[in-house]
């Protein structure tokens, strides 16, 4: 075994333990260990009159010392590999540290599959940290296509811990672009749309896929099978908005279609119909008659069932008639609505 190896080994242990917990109380500092005799820390320097100097901690600043010896040095060195660790332990956003600890990796030829292993453990304390997703990436594309299944299942790991993770689901399209795997991507977003049909991240990758994928023939091929899907999803829960949304980037850059396509307007009028979460239906409504729907009287009976006492039912104009009821069943977006409903021309019925 070579000594590069062995002191690779004996760091990835050093660092199981410190990041278990165990052990911190026999840490050895590092001026106390006789592989680090030859080296004299730099201090850090605030200058002479440090506005708010920080208290470190001993161990902290120790680290810190002697990276810094080591960086300015420039020490290709398998113990300047594991002090970067020693560091990152310390604190993982360290970017300086991160770029370091990718020219040794370089240099030292290190195995970079060992890599992703400790990215892994560092990423369950730390998940939401930018510079472990920048170094995984790059450590990622360094490997190439044979580390894509591994990467995948590592997205995979942390969404089901967060669903709404966005460094993962950031890395996990990098990884599809750049190394592959579109071809069970789909079921992956079944999969999460059937535990959960509100979860918004998921819609949004389900697009990605049908927009991106080299496989399933862009927007226009997968739009009749994915409006189905949609349309199902909405009749469950009419009051998700992530599907109303998606059903309308399905027809992105063909509003001509969106409008006359009868299975968007039929699904308004079922729920509206049902008088029960209509809030979406009767907003895309609006939206479908501004953009040149002609709606027939069984969509004027059904928003006229929906008006309240309080609203004006002389008004026969289907669209402000829209407008008013929206501005009573969202007063939270109320203002946005009069805004809409002063914008309509004078009749749209």
């Amino acid at each position: 075994m070579s000594k590069v190896v062995k002191e690779e080994e004996e760091e990835e242990e050093d660092l199981e333990s410190m990041e278990s917990g165990e052990g911190e109380e026999e840490r050895v500092p590092l001026r106390c260990r006789p592989e680090w005799s030859d080296v004299t820390p730099v201090p850090q320097d605030d200058g002479p009159h440090p506005v708010v100097p920080i208290k470190y901690t001993e161990e902290f600043a120790e680290v810190m010392d002697y990276f810094r010896a080591v960086y300015i040095s420039d020490e290709r060195s398998p113990r300047a590999l594991s002090l970067t660790a020693e560091v990152i332990h310390f604190n993982a956003g360290n970017y300086t540290v991160w770029h370091f600890r990718r020219l040794l990796l370089e240099s030292l030829k290190v195995d970079l599959h060992s890599e992703l292993e400790y990215v892994e453990r560092i990423a369950t304390a730390s998940s939401k940290n930018y510079q472990i997703w920048h170094h995984r990436r790059w450590v990622a594309e360094k490997l190439g296509p044979k580390a894509r299944n591994i990467e995948l299942e590592f997205t995979k790991k942390i969404l089901s811990i967060d669903v709404k993770h966005y460094h993962a689901w950031s890395h996990r399209q990098w990884v599809l672009q750049a190394l592959g795997g579109w071809e069970d991507e789909l079921s992956y977003c079944n999969e999460l749309l059937e535990e959960d049909l509100f979860n918004n991240s998921a819609w949004n990758q389900r697009y990605f896929v049908i927009t991106r994928s080299p496989f399933l023939g862009g927007l226009e091929a997968m739009r009749e099978s994915e409006v189905l899907y949609t349309v199902q999803a909405i009749m469950t829960y009419p009051e998700n908005e992530s599907s109303w949304r998606y059903l309308r980037g399905l027809y992105k850059g063909e509003t001509t279609s969106w409008v006359n396509d009868p299975q968007v307007s039929s699904t308004c009028l079922k729920i509206l119909s049902s008088k029960n979460n209509y809030l979406f239906a009767l907003s895309t409504l609006l939206d479908l008659i501004c953009h040149g729907f002609q709606p027939n009287p069984e969509f004027r009976d059904a928003v006229e069932a929906l008006k309240t006492s309080d609203l004006d039912s002389q008004d026969q104009d289907i669209a402000r008639n829209i407008c008013s009821i929206l501005q009573h069943v969202d007063p939270i977006r109320a203002n946005y609505w009069v805004w809409r409903k002063n914008r309509l021309p004078h009749q749209t019925t």
